[in-house]
């Protein structure tokens, strides 16, 4: 069976997404004893952008930034590098206890040593994420998007974010994109959420 995708789009894809760095040490040592780290922007919602890109398909997320972050800043000067659009609000840090961007501290293993991936998340702005902050009509409508990929990993961070991917998934496929979903089940996310989670899961995708 062939896909039949929305034709004359600016975009072959977008992601909603909640954007942040994985840093891991060089040379295959682990985290605790090295000194010298490799930085990337990453979500899990973005790599499926940066394959499209790479393959020369232009791409969208749809995202929040902390506002005058250096973080932010380096993320959105990767997006620009990888050929990438963007939108989303920068948001106010709020002070040194306020917002962040993820970060995800990555050890790739070595050896009989197996990779192992430890997940900062607390503060992380894209649990805000909200579609007041977002022109959907532009997006989907105006630009025109011919796949509008979702994950429930990004989906579970918050009741607010799901209701933003809720919210975008409705306006995507009012404006004739393609719905991908990715599950990217995490328990921790679903803990004591599993209904409701469950029920917005099956409306974004049906």
């Amino acid at each position: 069976m062939r896909l039949k995708l929305r034709e004359n789009c600016k975009y072959g894809i977008a992601v909603a997404t909640s954007m942040g760095v994985r840093i891991t040490p060089l040379g295959g040592a682990p985290v605790h004893t090295s000194n010298s780290y490799y930085m990337q922007a990453t979500s899990a919602e973005s790599n499926s952008v940066n394959i499209a890109s790479s393959l020369g398909i232009k791409g969208l997320v749809l995202t929040n930034f902390v506002k005058d972050s250096p973080i932010s800043y380096f993320i959105k000067s990767e997006l620009r590098r990888r050929n990438i659009d963007y939108i989303g609000p920068d948001i106010p840090q709020g002070g040194p206890w306020g917002y962040r961007h993820q970060f995800n501290i990555a050890d790739s293993g070595y050896g009989t040593r197996g990779p192992r991936v430890h997940n900062d998340r607390a503060g992380e702005v894209g649990r805000i994420l909200n579609a007041k902050d977002f022109d959907f009509d532009k997006t989907f409508a105006e630009d025109g998007v011919r796949i509008f990929h979702l994950s429930g990993l990004v989906a579970a961070l918050s009741p607010e974010s799901t209701r933003f991917c809720l919210e975008a998934a409705h306006a995507a496929k009012k404006h004739g994109a393609l719905i991908s979903f990715d599950l990217n089940h995490r328990a921790s996310f679903w803990k004591g959420r599993e209904d409701e989670l469950r029920a917005g899961f099956t409306e974004m995708v049906t």
